[in-house]
Formats: structure tokens, sequence, C-alpha cells
């Protein structure tokens, strides 16, 4: 048996066992996978463990960037009360059409709202809103634009916020100083924002499983 078929294996035991996947989560996959949307989603693993952190911070606000096909705004949108609000930002078109959809299946249209356009244009229109302060941020956007993303979402938390930034590792191409790619110089950009913010304290994980080799990063908003 292959390394990565192992790792898929486990994925599927630990899924099966702590979060399985209803017939609304299903439905969103496959409507995502009958637009052709990329298979980029967090998998029901890391969709609960969204879902735990939000619980776990007892959030009553959250923001997505980076909606793709709703499922981990599905995931996330869960752990609110019922006069919670979730905004996820995407910026396809088509992206947001399918997770409209599935969100509006999953009976979270009234507290969850997408919306359409470039990330770095949406979120200063939202901080002129003067939301509440969000209780999570989960960026799953654009690789390049995560010091931007962790810049703002320090704007719109407040001291006990937490923000996760996904797909850091990005294959162990984060920690090779050969390698210049926008979407790794983005990322530890990121990364050293994190760790040199004084308002911020975070950490790193790698993680292996159906997404291959991967991570994320926690921050906590100290001030």
């Amino acid at each position: 048996m292959s390394e990565s078929q192992l790792w898929d294996d486990v994925d599927e035991y630990f899924s099966a066992h702590l979060s399985p996947e209803d017939d609304t989560l299903q439905a969103a996959l496959r409507d995502s996978d009958a637009a052709e949307l990329p298979h980029i989603n967090v998998t029901p693993s890391q969709g609960k463990l969204l879902q735990l952190l939000a619980q776990i911070q007892g959030a009553r606000n959250i923001l997505e960037i980076g909606t793709l096909g709703g499922y981990s705004t599905i995931w996330l949108g869960r752990a609110l009360p019922a006069d919670g609000r979730l905004i996820s930002l995407e910026y396809d078109p088509r992206n947001a059409e399918v997770a409209t959809r599935n969100i509006a299946r999953a009976g979270l249209d009234r507290i969850v709202e997408v919306r359409v356009g470039p990330a770095l244009e949406s979120l200063p229109k939202l901080a002129d809103e003067n939301p509440a302060p969000f209780d999570l941020v989960f960026i799953d956007a654009d690789k390049a634009n995560n010091p931007h993303y962790v810049d703002w979402a320090l704007r719109l938390t407040s001291t006990g916020s937490l923000i996760i930034v996904d797909n850091v590792v990005r294959g162990g191409r984060v920690a090779d100083p050969a390698d210049t790619a926008a979407d790794v110089r983005g990322t530890r950009a990121a990364l050293e924002l994190i760790g040199s913010h004084p308002r911020l304290s975070g950490t790193a994980i790698q993680t292996v499983g159906a997404k291959g080799y991967d991570g994320f990063a926690l921050a906590r908003v100290l001030a």
C-alpha cells in the first residue's frame, strides 16, 4: 500500500466515525462536481474541525474568505446560533451561485450571506459597514494575498477572536528558500506576520490525509 493510499484510508476511517457527511453535505459536493468546480474543498474531518473550533469559540459572527461551493461554509454555519451571522467572500460568480444553492439547501440562507467579487475589494466595504467583530475568520482563498487577508482579519476582529489560514504547507514548498512562487511568498508573508505581530499568537500544523500533504495556521487575537 502506498503512503498516500494509507493517508486516504485513515481519513476515511476518521470521517466515518467522527465526521460523517449527511445528505446535504454530500449533495453540496455533487453539485460542485457537476459545476466542475476544482476539488479543493476541505475534507469532512477538516470541516468538522472548523465547526468544533467555531463552537469552542462560542462564535456568533464568522467571516470566510473563499467560498468555493459552500462546503466549508455549511460546516461553519452549522456551528452558529439561530441569530448568528456568517459572511463568505467569493471571487468567482459561478462558484458563488453553486454555493448559494448549497447553503439554501442546508437551511442556512437566513444566517449566511455570500458576497461576490475580489475579497480585497469586498473587505473595505465590509469594514465601512462597521460590523460586530468577527469571532472567527477562515482564510482559504488565493494564497498570494494571504498577508493582506490576515491584516484585514485583524481589523475586523477583537480580543479572543480566532484566525485560521488554510493550506500553508504548499507541499513543503513554504520551507524552500529557492521557491519564489506567488502562493509560497504570500503564505510565508502571512506566517511571518502572525509570528511577529504584537496582537497575534499563533502556530501552524502540518497534516496528511485525503488532500495529501498540507497544513493550516491558527492565530488568536490578543488585543
